[in-house]
């Protein structure tokens, strides 16, 4: 059976997907927020996002919309964040060929 079949996979690919809207709506808002000298949301909830998932998106939008790419300690987090999830792919998949 295709890895992309499983259940258990629709389901993750499905809450990754989410995580990541929420995460870029959440990094959008703080963006335009900044620029009206507003209320901003605070980097600990985009970094909690960042670990649940939303990481991808974040990096992405980070260089887009040139939102804190030059905040050093919220892009080492950021990275570090990234960093977590690529070792996590790796385990993961790496596991699941030897079942195979």
């Amino acid at each position: 059976m295709p890895l992309v079949q499983s259940e258990y996979m629709k389901y993750f690919l499905f809450y990754l997907a989410l995580v990541n809207l929420v995460a870029a709506i959440l990094f959008f808002m703080d963006k335009k927020k900044a620029q009206d000298n507003k209320w901003r949301i605070p980097e600990k909830t985009l970094h909690v996002f960042e670990l649940m998932g939303g990481v991808f998106t974040i990096l992405v939008m980070m260089y887009i919309i040139r939102h804190k790419n030059q905040k050093r300690d919220y892009f080492m987090w950021t990275y570090l964040i990234f960093g977590l999830w690529l070792g996590a792919f790796f385990f993961a998949f790496s596991n699941l060929r030897s079942l195979w």
